[in-house]
């Protein structure tokens, strides 16, 4: 089987590399395009049995495409390579606001939404995937193998996708912020060096995930464990509880408010255009 990579920006290599990597695809099975040769050098030299072509030739040849292009894109790469999106193939979205119903109405493929997280390029957290209505049980038997190989892949309803892509995709980006803000506090208050500090947060972080992994506490009873009456983790949770509050709240109406921008501007962009 042929997969088309059309687009090699950031989660394009990401995913390019982590299904190699694991040895869900073989280079070989991989035609790359971008609009930007000089961008698909460093996958070609690393990758040298991955082909590097341009978007029609990957599309025509490939039986599952992968779209890793921004949004307002869309409508210019399906319109170009239109005559390649035949009912047997399968084309995939890779970001929240192209669902499969929108690729299905301007193609006649097959088409599925994958929504990667950069912790899948070590082969762990999430994947999203909400699939078309021509999607079969062998297309989703295809599909789900391929991401079992780097990721837990989670079927999701198109209600909740902004949601499940702050917590999956978006979620490393929000949580390293809090992080890096809490070493940057403690050097800022204290005698410790930053080298420390990230080194023993590191070391923290890698451990707290472990935990949850074994299935040895959930996130509420690690609390409780961690926290002994009058001592000072108590402390300190009251006053993140208290300076915590509304903060999500207002970051998931952010989100879900830029969403509803993208989408308008999505469907602007499809109707400006041939399909």
């Amino acid at each position: 089987m042929q997969y088309a990579f059309i687009g090699t920006g950031n989660m394009g290599t990401i995913l390019i590399e982590s299904l190699i990597e694991s040895g869900a695809i073989h280079p070989s099975q991989i035609i790359a395009s971008n609009r930007t040769p000089e961008k698909l050098e460093r996958l070609a030299n690393k990758f040298t049995e991955l082909k590097v072509s341009h978007n029609k030739n990957a599309a025509r040849e490939a039986s599952i495409l992968f779209l890793c292009v921004k949004p307002h894109d869309y409508p210019v790469v399906l319109d170009e390579i239109s005559e390649s999106l035949t009912p047997g193939k399968i084309v995939l979205s890779i970001t929240s606001s192209i669902g499969p119903a929108m690729l299905e109405r301007h193609s006649h493929a097959k088409a599925a939404r994958i929504i990667p997280s950069i912790t899948n390029s070590a082969c762990s957290g999430a994947s999203l995937i909400t699939f078309g209505s021509r999607i079969d049980a062998s297309d989703k038997q295809i599909l789900l193998r391929l991401f079992s190989t780097i990721s837990k892949p989670i079927e999701i309803n198109e209600d909740i996708t902004r949601i499940s892509s702050d917590l999956v995709s978006c979620g490393p980006a929000f949580f390293s912020f809090l992080v890096q803000r809490y070493i940057d506090c403690a050097v800022k208050e204290t005698n410790i060096s930053k080298d420390q500090a990230t080194s023993m947060i590191t070391e923290m972080l890698i451990g707290l995930g472990k935990l949850l992994e074994e299935g040895r506490y959930t996130l509420p009873a690690l609390q409780e464990k961690v926290c002994v009456p009058g001592g000072v983790t108590g402390i300190g949770l009251e006053v993140l509880d208290k300076t915590t509050d509304q903060t999500f709240e207002r970051l998931i109406e952010a989100t879900h408010q830029k969403f509803k921008t993208d989408i308008e501007e999505v469907t602007h962009a499809f109707a400006k255009s041939n399909l």
